[in-house]
C-alpha cells in the first residue's frame, strides 16, 4: 500500500489513549494525525484534516462515539474501542470496521487495522479508476457574489484563512467560503497533497524543498512534522 492511513484517536481515558498511540506507533501503514477527548474536539479535527481511520471510544462526555458517528454525513472508516461490549450490534449497523472491547491484545487490535487496510485499498483502487474516467479539467467555486472557474492544473497550491480558503493560480487569488477538506476531495489525489493542516500543494508547481519548507511560485509553505515522510516520498522521485 502506497499511502499511510491518517488515523485519529478518539478517547476520553489517558491511559487508554496512551496504550492505543503505542498500537499505532508498531503499524508501517498507521499515521496518527490527532489525538483529541471528544467528539467536539474530533468534529472540529475532521472539518480541517483529511482523515482516512477513526478509532472510536463509545462512552465520552456531552455526546457519545456512537451518536457522533450518526452525525457524519461522510464518515471516515470507524473501530470502535470501548470497555461495553453491548454496543457492538449498534456497531456494525453504522458499518464500522470492527469492535475492540477493552483491553485488547496487540494481536485482536491487529487483526482489526488489517481489515481496514483491505477496505481502503479497494475503496481507494476503485476511486482513483473512477477519478481516471472523470478527467476533471476544472470546478467552479464561489467568490465574493459570483461562480469562479478553477483549472485544476493552475492551481500552485491553496491556502485556509480562517473559515475560507484562497485558491493561489498561475495568475490569479480566488478566496472562497469552505473547508479545506470540501477543498481536498475536489482535487485529483495523484496531484496534489496535503503539505500542512493550512496548505494543499500542486505536486508538478514545486520548485524546491529546503529544510521543512516547500518552495511554490517564490512562496515558501511549511511541511508540517507528521505529514513530512509521505510529502517527501510523493515529491522526491
Amino acid at each position: 500500500m502506497s499511502k499511510n492511513l491518517k488515523v485519529l484517536i478518539v478517547e476520553d481515558e489517558h491511559l487508554a489513549a496512551e496504550g492505543l498511540k503505542s498500537y499505532v506507533a508498531e503499524i508501517e501503514f498507521l499515521h496518527l494525525v490527532a489525538y483529541c477527548e471528544n467528539a467536539l474536539e474530533a468534529n472540529k479535527i475532521l472539518s480541517e484534516q483529511s482523515i482516512d481511520l477513526i478509532f472510536l471510544d463509545i462512552q465520552m462526555p456531552k455526546i457519545t462515539g456512537i451518536e457522533f458517528l450518526k452525525s457524519l454525513s461522510k464518515p471516515p472508516m470507524v473501530i470502535f474501542t470501548t470497555a461495553y461490549p453491548n454496543y457492538a450490534l449498534q456497531g456494525y449497523e453504522l458499518d464500522v470496521i470492527d469492535y475492540l472491547v477493552k483491553p485488547y491484545p496487540f494481536d485482536r487490535f491487529l487483526k482489526a487495522v488489517n481489515k481496514a487496510k483491505d477496505r481502503f485499498i479497494l475503496e481507494n483502487s476503485s476511486n482513483q479508476e473512477s477519478a481516471k474516467n472523470r478527467e476533471i479539467d476544472y470546478f467552479f467555486v464561489k467568490s465574493e457574489q459570483k461562480l469562479e472557474k478553477v483549472v485544476v492544473n493552475e492551481i500552485c497550491y491553496v491556502e485556509a484563512m480562517e473559515n475560507y480558503v484562497i485558491i493561489h493560480t498561475d495568475s490569479q487569488k480566488i478566496m472562497s467560503l469552505m473547508t479545506m477538506k470540501s477543498m481536498e476531495e475536489k482535487l485529483p489525489l495523484d496531484q496534489f497533497i496535503r503539505s500542512h493542516k493550512s496548505y494543499i500543494v500542486n505536486i508538478s508547481k514545486v520548485e524546491s524543498i529546503e529544510g521543512n519548507c516547500l518552495n511554490v511560485k517564490s512562496k515558501q509553505l511549511p511541511i508540517s512534522r507528521q505529514n513530512k515522510q509521505e510529502v517527501l516520498s510523493r515529491i522526491i522521485r
